[in-house]
Formats: C-alpha cells, sequence, structure tokens
C-alpha cells in the first residue's frame, strides 16, 4: 500500500542528503525514483538539488512531472525536496498519486518559516500525510532545533521581510524555541562576538 510520507526538520537538519541517499538507495537496487522541487528553488541551479554536506543530484522540476509515466508506474517512488513551497493544489496531486496509482511519494521540507508560520506545502501536507516524521537537528545549546532564524547579519536574527527568500548557512539558521524566541543565534553570531573577531582581525 502506496503511502504519502513528510519528512520534515530545521534548517541543517539534512534533509536534501537524505533525500538525495534515499534517491539513491532506490537506484542502487535496480529501481527508479524520480528526484523532483518545486521551480521557485533556484538556489543551486534550476535543476540540480545540492545538500549543505556536499552531496548533490539532477532533478526534475515539480511542473515538469509526467503524469502519463506516473499512471503507467514508470516510477517506483517520487521524492520530492523542498516541498514547503508546494501549493495545496500540489499536495492534492501527490495524494492523488498515493491514493490512485499506488506510487509512493517521500516529502522533504521545512514545517515552519522564519516567523513561525507554516509555509502553504508545509500545511498540506501536515494535514494529509499517511506519516510524518521528524528530521532531527541540534540547536547550538546542544537542545532539539525546532525552528528556523533568518539571520540579520547583524549578529542577530529578523522577523521581518518575505516569507520566501533563498539562502542556506548565510541567511538561515535552526534554533530550539527558547533561542529563537529569545533571537539569540548562539556563540560567534552574536553582534558582539561579530565585533570582537572584527577587532582581532578575523
Amino acid at each position: 500500500m502506496a503511502k504519502l510520507y513528510f519528512r520534515y526538520g530545521a534548517m541543517g537538519s539534512s534533509k536534501t542528503a537524505n533525500a538525495i541517499m534515499v534517491w539513491y538507495n532506490y537506484h542502487e537496487r535496480g529501481q527508479n525514483a524520480l528526484l523532483l522541487k518545486p521551480a521557485v528553488d533556484t538556489r543551486d541551479g534550476k535543476f540540480t538539488i545540492r545538500s549543505r554536506s556536499g552531496l548533490q543530484a539532477e532533478c526534475t522540476l515539480f511542473d515538469a512531472l509526467d503524469l502519463d509515466k506516473v499512471r503507467a508506474h514508470a516510477y517506483d517512488c517520487l521524492i520530492v525536496d523542498e516541498a514547503q513551497f508546494l501549493t495545496k493544489e500540489q499536495v492534492e496531486l501527490l495524494v492523488r498519486i498515493v491514493d490512485e496509482y499506488q506510487v509512493p511519494v517521500i516529502c522533504y521540507g521545512l514545517r515552519t518559516d522564519f516567523q513561525g508560520n507554516f509555509f502553504p506545502g508545509s500545511h498540506w501536507l501536515l494535514a494529509l500525510a499517511d506519516s510524518i516524521e521528524e528530521v532531527k537537528t541540534i540547536c547550538w545549546c546542544g537542545r532539539k532545533a525546532t525552528h528556523n532564524a533568518r539571520l540579520d547579519g547583524k549578529g542577530g536574527i529578523t522577523r521581518q521581510g518575505e516569507q520566501v527568500v533563498l539562502g542556506a548557512n548565510d541567511k538561515y539558521i535552526g534554533l530550539c524555541r527558547r533561542h529563537w524566541m529569545e533571537g539569540d543565534p548562539g556563540p560567534g553570531l552574536r553582534a558582539e562576538d561579530l565585533a570582537r573577531r572584527k577587532e582581532d582581525g578575523q
């Protein structure tokens, strides 16, 4: 029985690395898994996904998904990276693929944005997925990171701006709820630490 999986985690939790490894495992076993991403994610190029650890793979844009091939069972699994950027209609399409065509779908993405609000894709995946799993990572303090913070470039975090601003380590960090609420990005990223580094010529 095919299922729709949503595997979510904070920034830096190796979601993309996991997606690539699952895709690789399917191919290693002689099965055909299709790696997808929403068109809005152009950070690593139009047809590439890349993890912070350096793993990368070629992918297909979600909008270019060939439903005829899906119906014909040309794919043993669909794997979607950056699934938080999916629309409600796209998530509903994945539900149909699972229920009507019996093709498993594994989605990886963020649960909430830097303001603590759901992304549209995450909202509907949490509502409709058969299986919801957390990909864990830690805050600088050692607690589990549950929130995504957008760095302001001055040693703090910001809660102002557009929901979607593409970036990685240079723009975002995963924090525990306490440090996200306090706006504390941790040692080395606080304004006083950055000022000290500047004085020391680092």
